[in-house]
């Protein structure tokens, strides 16, 4: 799904219009984007916290050439989702054609040499 399709979901299922879907929409993004702007926490209860995590400086390589570049320490973004929403998605079935949850893959356990 992308915005312009989560718009007209927004706006079908709460019986507005589009352009105010899109209003709404664009508030709760930037509200979010204010927020960990100024490191503070949005949590959305049964779906997921946003914050703001620290990286340290590393070196990398660029992939290209292959030349070694440092990278500076920089803030991201980062979602941990909500036990209720991971629950939502355990068990479900390929829909799309792209992802399968389904039960986990068990790993295979080794036996003992005798």
């Amino acid at each position: 799904m992308n915005k312009a399709q989560l718009i007209d979901e927004i706006a079908e299922n709460a019986g507005i219009t589009k352009i105010k879907a899109n209003t709404v929409l664009n508030i709760i993004l930037d509200r979010i984007t204010e927020s960990l702007k100024k490191h503070e926490s949005v949590q959305l209860v049964g779906f997921g916290t946003f914050n703001v995590k620290h990286r340290d400086a590393r070196n990398a390589r660029n992939p290209q050439t292959g030349e070694p570049i440092e990278l500076p320490a920089c803030y991201v973004p980062s979602l941990n989702f909500a036990k209720a929403l991971k629950d939502a998605l355990k068990g479900s079935e390929d829909v799309g054609g792209k992802t399968k949850l389904a039960a986990p893959v068990k790993k295979k356990q080794k036996v003992a040499a005798k």
